[in-house]
């Protein structure tokens, strides 16, 4: 009994050693999209993709305070290995200080 603890005890550090480099080599920020009524995203992201007037765009982590008015797009919002599509109809997207906040149907 006394191995199979010891086991996953090294199984969970090893675990955390992954995570914690994982976070080393991909930077996250916050990301916020929602509408007066509905959250559709609320967690860390590795970038998200959105079209403005002048063309679509990309924000990154450590991208300089931004601020823009979105047009029909889908923003694509990566991370953690997986990638996320919401479909908008326009909005007003704020970035400051690794947050990214999306407001929908102003």
């Amino acid at each position: 009994m006394i191995e199979e603890n010891t086991d996953a005890a090294k199984i969970m550090e090893k675990a955390k050693a992954a995570k914690a480099e994982y976070k080393d080599t991909h930077p996250t920020m916050h990301v916020k999209v929602y509408s007066p009524f509905k959250v559709y995203f609320d967690e860390e992201g590795e970038s998200i993709s959105a079209q403005n007037g002048t063309g679509p765009f990309d924000i990154l982590p450590r991208h300089h305070n931004f601020m823009t008015l979105l047009t029909p797009c889908e923003l694509v919002i990566r991370g953690h290995g997986r990638e996320q599509k919401i479909r908008i109809s326009g909005g007003l997207m704020h970035v400051k200080a690794d947050r990214v906040t999306v407001f929908l149907d102003i």
